[in-house]
């Protein structure tokens, strides 16, 4: 079976919900017949290249809401990150475009690194004080993750490396209905998108390999929609 799961590391949501699919994964009779594919997904695709501004920021703006309202919001997402045992730092974290970490995310793909690199994004992004927006910071990552480091240069260096498989991947999104991530896509078959509970993602896996006609649908979860909005469950 094979899971594809279309996400922006700008999106909490879905570095809460890798965690979750993880644990629902973990508890699938088959999951070592399961292959995991990661997609790329731009929260905010109009954003130039290299301009970043601080999340909190960001968030009061979209919202409309005081500087101290989005914090709050911010607290609430990183309960929700820490109940899934991950970091998640409410102040120092920015945002921007991402379609530099989407081209070495491919890259890494290609080279059998793509988990490792996205697991060393979203912990860098929302657990550390290290902006994935800044090149040097993504090359220490992908070196991290078992990349070449030269190769890696070479691919932040030209704009239109791995450009394609990018905009390849948010053409299929936007095709298969997917307005907001995390999206995930069992078998070309089924579709769940939002941060779901661990078991909806068992349930989801075992009605999959059963090969039945209708997935049952799951409750609206907490997603991230393009231009950086993300939902915020409230209290």
């Amino acid at each position: 079976m094979r899971v594809e799961i279309w996400s922006d590391i700008a999106c909490p949501w879905c570095y809460i919900g890798k965690a979750r699919f993880a644990k629902g994964l973990a508890e699938f009779a088959h999951r070592d017949e399961v292959e995991v594919v990661f997609r790329s997904f731009e929260l905010d695709p109009g954003g130039a290249k290299g301009v970043t501004a601080p999340v909190v920021e960001m968030l009061a703006k979209k919202y409309g809401r005081t500087l101290d309202e989005a914090r709050g919001m911010e607290e609430h997402v990183a309960a929700s990150a820490r109940a899934e045992g991950l970091t998640y730092l409410t102040e120092g974290r920015d945002h921007g475009n991402t379609f530099d970490i989407h081209r070495l995310l491919h890259l890494a793909g290609a080279r059998g690194r793509q988990e490792e690199l996205l697991d060393l994004a979203y912990r860098a992004n929302f657990g550390e004080e290290r902006s994935v927006f800044d090149p040097e910071v993504l090359i220490a990552l992908a070196v991290e993750a078992g990349l070449d480091e030269a190769e890696a240069r070479a691919v932040l260096a030209d704009d239109s490396a791995y450009a394609d498989e990018v905009r390849a991947d948010e053409r299929e999104a936007a095709e298969l209905g997917a307005n907001a991530v995390p999206f995930f896509v069992l078998d070309r078959r089924y579709g769940i998108s939002g941060g779901q509970p661990a078991e909806v993602f068992t349930r989801a896996l075992e009605q999959a390999w059963a090969g039945r006609e209708a997935l049952e649908p799951a409750a609206a979860a907490e997603a991230c929609e393009p231009d950086g909005a993300c939902a915020v469950p409230q209290a």
